[in-house]
């Protein structure tokens, strides 16, 4: 069924509408004519019997109106068949038709006058009176044939009914042909929507201009939107990779003036993998590539957990990982790098002997948890751990602070998000819920 708000639904609840409205309208127009030539038949008949009845109608030697031959018509026979004729001379009944046996056209014949009135029994009738005169004759005389009105509404109710029913296939019809014109007519807005859903997946970089004309100016600016955002993008990492390289000496001449046991070396080497990571990022940007992007999460784990093998092994912690059936990461192997390997660097240094990674797909996203036996914290601590430059614990392993900020930043700018709370393994579990993608044949 479709919704409300579907374009679909309003243009077809508009043309059966429409189709609906016009059918009523055709029905009640055909009807009318049909009515009115149903009726003007019946009065053709009366006609010919009155102009019968004025030209045999004659004036005696007394000034008496006289009848001439009674019509052969047979309905004109049968006792009150609602077919009756009748001649008056001044108000006064001459003669009338057989069909009235011992009644007469009452009241007088003025109300009459309009085509309708009643019969002996009451019966509706179709009236046709005429007032005329002849020669050597001063009085007013009139001639009054009618119809049943129920013989006038037996053939229009035979009529009505195929009316009705070809109506009713001929709205079929226009609901059938309006359903195939809407679904013709948006086709292209559906194919617009799969161009946009390659573009997403990283199979193409630009809209093709559609087919309909309507439809080019949407795809233009779209495409002049994407192309904006690429250019946005590559200033921006040109800033970044000019920035982080105007830091790479002064931080080689920091590490060099450091005496060699300094505890500081491991904030230099982190920084400068920091640096060096956004400088292969800055540079990557200039190469041609697609705007979608989708990466394995997997061999991600694999390669951050090879490059963390020596800590692990040192403190002998025992990880789990389960990733086989994860769906990928909507986005760029470098930014999910960043964020499992800040939470997955940041377990190791808390564990006691456990580290668990999973990663699953939950709601049509990729849900990744990143669980340790460590210490943990508070609930209330959850919220200032993601402050940039926050530390719990002074105590602890060296850091800066900035590890679980950087991963709330770019969950964020991904259009996901990143949750901390209490581990089953008794430690802390962060949640990272990122978009993901399905790939075929994975």
């Amino acid at each position: 069924m479709l919704p409300r708000d579907s374009i679909r639904a309003r243009l077809i609840g508009l043309a059966a509408l429409l189709i609906g409205v016009a059918l009523i309208a055709g029905y009640l127009v055909i009807a009318s004519i049909l009515e009115d030539f149903i009726t003007g038949r019946f009065d053709a008949e009366a006609e010919a019997v009155a102009d019968a009845l004025i030209a045999g109608a004659a004036i005696d030697g007394d000034g008496r109106l006289i009848a001439g031959p009674e019509p052969a018509d047979p309905r004109f026979q049968m006792p009150l068949s609602g077919w009756f004729w009748q001649l008056t001379q001044d108000g006064r009944v001459v003669a009338k038709s057989s069909s009235l046996f011992d009644n007469v056209l009452n009241p007088p014949e003025a109300d009459f006058q309009g085509g309708r009135g009643l019969g002996p029994a009451a019966e509706p009738l179709r009236v046709t009176r005429h007032v005329f005169t002849l020669p050597d004759s001063t009085s007013t005389l009139a001639v009054t044939v009618t119809a049943p009105r129920a013989e006038i509404d037996t053939a229009m109710s035979r009529l009505r009914r195929p009316l009705g029913i070809s109506l009713a296939v001929l709205g079929l019809v226009l609901a059938l042909a309006s359903l195939v014109q809407v679904a013709a007519g948006l086709r292209s807005l559906d194919r617009l929507g799969r161009d946009l859903r390659r573009i997403r997946a990283g199979q193409a970089e630009a809209l093709p201009l559609p087919a309909v004309a309507e439809l080019r100016p949407v795809a233009a600016e779209i495409n002049a939107l994407l192309e904006q955002n690429r250019a946005v993008l590559a200033r921006s990492r040109e800033h970044v990779g000019n920035l982080a390289h105007s830091l790479k000496t002064p931080l080689a001449a920091l590490g060099n003036a450091l005496p060699p046991d300094h505890p500081g070396h491991a904030l230099i080497t982190r920084m400068d993998r920091q640096i060096g990571w956004h400088l292969r990022r800055a540079r990557s940007s200039a190469a041609p590539r697609l705007l979608g992007q989708f990466t394995p999460v997997a061999p991600v784990i694999g390669d951050i957990l090879m490059v963390l093998r020596s800590p692990i092994r040192d403190s002998g912690l025992q990880v789990e990982t389960q990733a086989e059936t994860a769906p990928a990461f909507a986005g760029e192997r470098q930014d999910l790098e960043e964020m499992i390997g800040n939470l997955v660097e940041n377990a190791v240094k808390w564990a006691s002997t456990c580290l668990r990674i999973s990663a699953r797909p939950k709601g049509g996203q990729l849900h990744i948890l990143i669980e340790d036996d460590g210490p943990g914290m508070s609930d209330e601590d959850h919220a200032l751990a993601l402050t940039r430059g926050a530390r719990l614990d002074e105590t602890g392993p060296p850091g800066s602070g900035l590890g679980l900020a950087i991963v709330a930043d770019l969950a964020a700018l991904h259009g996901g998000k990143l949750t901390l709370d209490s581990s089953e393994l008794g430690g802390l579990r962060a949640g990272l819920l990122l978009p993901g993608i399905v790939v075929a044949g994975s």
